[in-house]
């Protein structure tokens, strides 16, 4: 099965505050997508551990610390930095900031079955409004 790569729109820069992270979903991707101020990182939303929701984190330097039981992640890698004993990691998506709006690359499986997912989110990187409600904006 092959894979092919689409960016999709998902907010403006300033929906996502400072040191803050925001939970989107798109597709079938749960995605926490964090401002650095230079720059914007996103990862799964679910802390390898049990679950936690990152978006709600605590964001220091590149990583976020997760709001349940206190696994620190790095944005960057997606690994856990504090549980040397513990290889686990979310998984990381490329951003991109484009006229003021900031982008996620997501990877689409090319199959029959993922046929109508992958127009799905096809049609969800054209019209941003639908990635707006699910910040909960107008």
């Amino acid at each position: 099965m092959s894979e092919t790569k689409a960016w999709v729109r998902i907010t403006a820069v300033e929906n996502i505050p400072l040191r803050e992270g925001r939970s989107v979903e798109v597709g079938c991707h749960d995605l926490a997508i964090f401002n650095l101020g230079n720059r914007f990182l996103a990862v799964e939303n679910r802390c390898p551990h049990r679950g936690g929701p990152l978006a709600d984190g605590i964001v220091s330097g590149s990583t976020v610390v997760c709001p349940l039981h206190a696994w620190k992640i790095d944005l960057m890698t997606g690994s856990v930095t504090n549980r040397p004993e513990n290889l686990q990691c979310v998984r990381t998506f490329q951003t991109r900031v484009e006229d003021g709006v900031v982008l996620v690359e997501l990877r689409l499986a090319n199959s029959a079955m993922e046929g109508s997912q992958s127009a799905c989110l096809a049609s969800i990187s054209k019209d941003s409004s639908l990635n707006h409600s699910v910040l909960g904006e107008a």
